[in-house]
This record gives structure tokens, C-alpha cells and sequence, in this order.
């Protein structure tokens, strides 16, 4: 199967949807029409709620697309690319409907961004993490406000540092990323769709309000994620960076 993005939308909520055969890596035409959709769904009236989600039943997202991460062989490159996570989480931020995660299973680097970013995140008990970044030569640069705005300071450096470990669904849920872990999909499914639907009947109003309360002091993630991508885009550049990356490739 080809990568697409692609978004229904039923009785109210929107589910967006993204694939890659690589994983469900983001390569940047991915997290362009990534972030478009979920700020286009933003602006549309039909839509209440909105579920994020990724195709197949097994890795959520692998983060980066290590096709892309070779190629880049200059420092603006870098920082385009890096930038595509930036645009996707600054897009969740800004959306005034609440923004509900479904991850089906493993999910590293910028996919655990991503999942951060969401107001409300269901999992399974498959849905391990890892920040495997600094393992490159790189870091989470981008994705490491957003989740450490969701698992605090503590949690975030722990898995940056550790960066050889999945850590399970149950830590992650006790540190605050997910909200509820499921025995299956199925189960998760059910959920997802019961409190979706349940969150249609809530005040429009109120709930762009409290999304301004739980994103108060993220007004200067333009900037900040924008700087963040130049330091990835310089460090993937770097001869360890390159060296290691050859070792993968």
C-alpha cells in the first residue's frame, strides 16, 4: 500500500488517518498533509471531535523516515524536514477541537511526540515507546516539549537518555501520556469511539476555552520548535550522525 493521509468524518467526529508501509514512518509530504488536515479540521464546522490514528494493526509510528534522514546533506534541508514534526504538534496545539489519540502499538521518536500532543490518549497494552534519538547522534529536539509537557521533565529525560529501551504501555500511562490502556484494539476501538461520541455533545465554546488553559504557556512554540528543528538539522549533518547512519542503512 501506498502512504496517505486521509480523514472521514461521521456523526460529528473526524478521524484522521496516516499511514507509511515503512512502519507508519512520517517522511515531510506525510507531515504536511498531516498537519494541514488537522488544522483544516480545525476550521470545519462539521466537525466536533477529532481521533487521530494510524493504519495497520501493529507500530503506531516509527518517527522520522530514515530514507529522508540519509538524504539530507544540508543544514536548511535538516531543518525543513524537522520542521514537519514541529508543524504537525504547533497544528494540534492550535486546533480548538479536542483531539483524541488511538495508538495501536509501538511508537518511537517523533511518533511519541505526536501522541503527546493529543488532548486525550488511548492505548494498548502493545503500545510501547522509545526515544531513540540520541542512539543517531540527534535528539528529540522538536518532540520533547510536547512530551515533556505531558509526562513532565522527569519522564522525558529518562526515556531521551535511555535511548535503547521501549518502555511498556502501563509506565507510560502512569506518567501521564495515556489516559487509558486496553487489553486489545478492539477494546480500544470501542472506547475511542464511545467517549468520541460523548465529547460531540459537550459546549463547542468550552472546550476551545479549556483548550486555551491545558496550551497556556505553549504560545512561543512557533518559535521554540522552529529552533529545535535547526539544531536537528545541524546535527544530522554531523559525522557521527552520518557514520551511524550509514551502519543502519
Amino acid at each position: 500500500m501506498s502512504a496517505y493521509v486521509k480523514q472521514n468524518i461521521e456523526n460529528g467526529i473526524a478521524t484522521i488517518e496516516f499511514f507509511h508501509p515503512e512502519q507508519n514512518s512520517l517522511p515531510g509530504n506525510i507531515l504536511a498533509q498531516l498537519a494541514t488536515t488537522i488544522a483544516n479540521a480545525g476550521t470545519n464546522d462539521q466537525i466536533k471531535v477529532i481521533v487521530l490514528k494510524s493504519g495497520g494493526e501493529r507500530t503506531f509510528c516509527a518517527g522520522a523516515s530514515f530514507q529522508e534522514l540519509v538524504a539530507i546533506n544540508d543544514s536548511e534541508t535538516g531543518k525543513v524536514f524537522f520542521s514537519g514534526f514541529a508543524n504537525v504538534i504547533n497544528a494540534m496545539r492550535k486546533c480548538p477541537k479536542f483531539i483524541i489519540g488511538r495508538i495501536q502499538g509501538k511508537t518511537v521518536g517523533g511518533g511519541v511526540g505526536i501522541a503527546a500532543s493529543t488532548d486525550y490518549c488511548m492505548a494498548t497494552k502493545f503500545a510501547a515507546i522509545k526515544l531513540s534519538e540520541l542512539n543517531v547522534g540527534i535528539g528529540p529536539f522538536v518532540v520533547s516539549p510536547a512530551i515533556e509537557r505531558k509526562m513532565g521533565l522527569s519522564a522525558m529525560s529518562q526515556i531521551a537518555i535511555d535511548a535503547n529501551t521501549f518502555y511498556e504501555s502501563s509506565w507510560a500511562k502512569d506518567k501521564g501520556l495515556f489516559a487509558q490502556v486496553f487489553e486489545s484494539i478492539e477494546e480500544m476501538d470501542e472506547a475511542v469511539q464511545n467517549f468520541a461520541a460523548h465529547l460531540c455533545t459537550y459546549n463547542p465554546e468550552a472546550i476551545l476555552e479549556m483548550k486555551k488553559v491545558f496550551w497556556r504557556g505553549t504560545e512561543d512554540w512557533d518559535n521554540l520548535l522552529s529552533e529545535r528543528a535547526a539544531i536537528s538539522g545541524r546535527l544530522v549533518l554531523s559525522d557521527f550522525t552520518k557514520e551511524t547512519l550509514k551502519k543502519f542503512k
